[in-house]
């Protein structure tokens, strides 16, 4: 694979000697584990420059090893970006699907959910996801993994939001005729405020936008009580 930048090839010839001692003791690690190792480097620098000013010589330096190394286990810049995207994005969602099940009950999940989805913290994430979503758009993806990626981490994220409303439904702490339509457009509701909160174009504050999330559920899941 051509490196992502030019002098990618400068630096490796200039460390081979210093390369060669660190390589020899990763020879003892296991293919997955090194795989590893240069994604989770991959993630932080997604994060503070964007997926498109991230290069092959830019993750083998936060990672450690030669660009040698990396372009030996990965077939291209993309592949390992897209990895750290989904690795990143899944940690954030099981993160989430913890919480909810510690919870005592479907609505306290839903609270739960809807303050972690929007803190000062979580603008990081959503810049990665959004990120995310135009790198599919706009790299050359013969085999659609950026797009199966995202239906992937949709339909998990739906899922539990589905799980969530049948469960207060069962329980009948909800009334909710159609929990597939609510979990489209909580979901919809999200991205969207996400992005606004982003932009700042209008101005949103995170406890705005968790109140419309907060208004969404009071006004659809009600319950037969007082």
């Amino acid at each position: 694979m051509a490196p992502h930048h030019p002098e990618d090839v400068g630096v490796k010839a200039a460390k081979t000697p210093r390369r060669a001692v660190a390589a020899a003791d990763r020879t003892r690690q296991p293919t997955e584990v090194r795989r590893r190792l240069i994604v989770e480097a991959a993630v932080p620098l997604i994060a503070e420059r964007g997926y498109a000013s991230v290069g092959v010589r830019d993750v083998a330096a936060a990672a450690g090893v030669s660009v040698g190394t990396v372009t030996y286990h990965f077939g291209s810049v993309q592949e390992i970006l897209s990895e750290a995207m989904v690795l990143h994005i899944e940690r954030y969602y099981a993160a989430l699907n913890e919480a909810a099940e510690e919870a005592a009950g479907s609505g306290e999940a839903l609270r739960l959910l809807i303050d972690a989805l929007f803190t000062e913290d979580t603008d990081r994430h959503w810049r990665m996801w959004f990120d995310y979503w135009s790198a599919g758009d706009r790299d050359q993806d013969p085999e659609q993994a950026f797009a199966s990626g995202q239906a992937k981490r949709y339909e998990d994220w739906h899922s539990q939001i589905r799980a969530l409303v049948e469960r207060g439904v069962a329980d009948g702490e909800f009334t909710c005729e159609d929990p597939t339509g609510f979990t489209v457009r909580f979901a919809a509701l999200s991205d969207g405020l996400a992005l606004q909160r982003l932009r700042q174009s209008p101005a949103l504050s995170t406890e705005d936008a968790r109140r419309h999330l907060y208004r969404l559920v009071e006004s659809e899941l009600r319950t037969d009580g007082p």
